[in-house]
Order: C-alpha cells, then structure tokens, then sequence
C-alpha cells in the first residue's frame, strides 16, 4: 500500500473501488541544478478497495473512517516503496537517483461522463472549481477589446481547501504583488494603483451547492439554487462571502446584458457552510466583489455533479463582464457602460 494524507474537507466513501494513479510534480537534480518536472502515471495505478460486507456488517449504517488505515491505496503485492519510486522515474524518463524531492497526488482515473434523460448533467473529478476555472479564462481569452480602459486578469489560486496560506494561495502577497507590478510596468505610481483598487470589480467565482433531491431539508426554505438554471449569487451575513448590496447590483446587471438567468444561494441560518477566496484575498487588496458560483451536487467528492448548461451561462456572463466598463463613481453610484 501507499501511505497517504487527507487534504482538506473531502468525501471519503466516494474515492473506494476507483481506478486511481498519482500525479504531481518531482524535483530532478541535472547536474548542480534542481529542475522541476511535471509528472502523471497515465494508467490505472492503485485503488482502496472496500472491506467486505460480511467483515463489517455496519458498513450500510454508517461508519467513521480513519484516513490513516482506511484510505490507503492498494498498489501492489509485496513492499511497494522501490517499485513506486521506479514507476516514477519511469515515467519521466529518468533515473531514481536523481529525484532528489516531490509533490504527488492520488487522484481519480475516471472519465467525465454527460448523462440524464436530456443529457442536462455532466459528472467528472474536480467540477469545483474547474468548472469556473475554465470559464473565467476562456472567457478573458475570448473577450474582445473594446473596454480599453480596464485591464483584465483572472486570477486562480491553489490550496483553497486548507486556507490559502500557501505562497501561491489567495491570503498571500501573490495577487498584490502581480496588481503592482502590471501598474509599475505602465508607468503607474502607488497613488494610481490606489486609485486603480477602489475603481476595480472583482468577481470571486466558487461552485455553489445545488438542491439535492433527497435531501431537500438541507437547503435554506426560500434560497434553493437548481442544476442549470443559472448563475448562482452566494450571501452570508457574517461575511463568509463577499456579495453585498452594491456588487449583487453590478452583477446582476452584467448577466442581464448578457442573457444570463441568476439564482441567489445561502446557507440554512443553522447549518454552517464553506466560505470562498473573495473575502481572503480582499484581505490584501480592498476591491468591490461579488461571489458566484455554479451549482453542483456532491461537493468535495472524488467524482462531482452538476449541470452542461451552466459553464455556458458562465463563460457568457463573465465574457460580458471583461467586455463592461464599470465606472465607480461617488456616493457609491456604479455605472455600467
């Protein structure tokens, strides 16, 4: 077996009895320097099988599993640790001896699937966030310039999960230091960057929890976001997203210019919920944001679900947003040209 460790707050039960492999990055030394390669084991590689139902009789009725014993990958017969290693330096075309470090991930072999009486769902590892993710950036690829007065960045982060503390996570200088300096490379003094903050829009794109139909109770009674029905507009009152009255406006307008449905989410008043990397990274730079997302069932598990619908209505209303200038004026008046 590996030995593995949890990150962040997953859904154990989904990732038993799946094609599984490991991917990541190594550290390969090439003479005195030390090269980072990118590496994925692009076969069915390990799987955590399940105990059987005649070895626990309690499986059906639920159990705690501990990520040390119970989630440890089947690889092969035998000791694995030389036989890993060299699967690795394998696949990179290398020799054992000169990996001196890694970054390796288990993740999910299984292919993304569209199903449903209509084909309206699609299933796939990693929906949250990838499904923003790609929007967001074809969107800045495929907008077109006539709002010459912005400049337009989309920014993603990694280790959300764990709370953004990495060096390249959203509660890090990473996003400030970027602003900076694209403002010092245009001739741009802190002045203007300043300036820059208070006139800027951000949105804070993270899936959305969708209605569950067998567990309807676990929604907020009147907020109940659906699968393909629109961009979802998240709000918490002690300010786990970043939505406020005025940025809810702005956006609200933008998916109106662009043909977007919207619904509205927010957590059950006693069921506490994620929060997203809005507030975090409004922690380095103070900038007018709204948070959306995408609705999707089955969040944190190795296999998510959500609607084919959805990424169009995002990629259509995030392609307007690039497209919009939005003038903050004062008295807090927004206009959208």
């Amino acid at each position: 077996s590996l030995n593995v460790e949890k990150y962040g707050g997953m859904l154990m039960a989904p990732w038993f009895d799946r094609p599984l492999s490991v991917a990541g990055r190594v550290i390969v030394k090439e003479g005195a320097a030390l090269k980072p390669i990118l590496v994925n084991v692009d076969r069915d590689l390990c799987t955590i099988p399940n105990l059987a139902i005649h070895m626990n009789r309690e499986a059906n009725t639920g159990v705690k599993y501990n990520p040390q014993k119970d989630m440890l990958p089947l690889i092969g017969e035998g000791e694995n640790k030389d036989v890993f290693n060299s699967i690795i330096a394998e696949t990179i075309n290398t020799d054992e001896q000169a990996i001196i470090s890694s970054d390796l991930f288990l993740y999910n072999r299984e292919k993304g699937t569209v199903w449903g009486a209509n084909n309206e769902f699609i299933s796939a590892p990693r929906l949250d966030d990838v499904m923003c993710a790609y929007s967001c950036m074809g969107a800045l690829i495929n907008r077109s310039d006539v709002n010459e007065e912005s400049v337009a960045v989309c920014a993603i982060f990694d280790n959300e999960e764990v709370g953004s503390t990495t060096k390249q996570g959203a509660d890090s200088t990473f996003l400030s230091d970027v602003l900076t300096r694209i403002a010092l490379c245009v001739g741009k003094d802190e002045e203007d960057l300043m300036r820059a903050y208070a006139q800027s829009f951000m949105l804070s794109a993270d899936n959305a929890h969708g209605i569950h139909p067998n567990y309807m109770e676990k929604a907020d009674p009147t907020n109940r976001p659906y699968m393909n029905q629109g961009i979802v507009i998240k709000y918490n009152a002690n300010q786990k997203y970043t939505t406020d009255g005025i940025s809810a406006a702005v956006f609200k307008e933008i998916c109106e210019k662009a043909d977007v449905p919207i619904q509205t989410y927010v957590n059950r008043s006693d069921i506490a919920g994620g929060s997203t990397l809005g507030n975090i990274s409004n922690s380095h730079v103070s900038i007018n944001t709204v948070d959306i997302g995408l609705a999707q069932l089955a969040m944190h598990s190795p296999y998510e679900t959500a609607g084919i619908k959805d990424t169009w209505y995002m990629l259509k209303a995030v392609k307007e947003f690039y497209e919009t200038p939005i003038i903050a004026g004062r008295d807090g008046v927004f206009t959208l040209e």
